[in-house]
């Protein structure tokens, strides 16, 4: 299996809004471990979290920067860019631009589906570029 495809074509998947197709690479089983606030840990409730993300940022876009695998995990460096046009964990559409960094990894199953997930997004740096919690003094 080349795991690196099958995570290039998730983020790929998500770019179009294509949440069925996205879904089909998830495995029945598959666990999330970031928390979701208000989700289960489950597909069903990562499909749920990229319905309300693309609801609030249509135009969202994931640009893989680095990715590696080994053995059934794969690492991603992803950028994301959108415009907050929709709720988004209780703030209201600013219309403003955001970019963040991403880290992501993915364990596979034996049948080459996404199994689990971790991640880290700059959230801080979200909220900033929406006006909801005030940047730091300059350096």
């Amino acid at each position: 299996m080349d795991n690196t495809m099958t995570t290039r074509k998730a983020y790929e998947l998500i770019n179009v809004g294509n949440l069925e197709g996205f879904g089909d690479l998830l495995a029945d089983d598959f666990v999330e471990h970031e928390d979701l606030p208000g989700l289960a840990p489950t597909k069903q409730g990562t499909l749920e979290y990229f319905r309300a993300l693309l609801t609030a940022f249509p135009d969202m876009r994931m640009d893989v920067e680095d990715l590696v695998a080994s053995g059934d995990k794969a690492v991603a460096r992803v950028t994301a860019t959108a415009t907050h046009r929709g709720d988004f964990m209780g703030v209201p559409a600013t219309g403003k631009s955001m970019t963040i960094q991403l880290i992501d990894i993915m364990k596979f199953d034996e049948a080459g589906r996404l199994s689990e997930h971790w991640g880290v997004a700059d959230m801080l740096t979200l909220m900033q570029q929406l006006g909801v919690v005030p940047a730091g003094p300059p350096v």
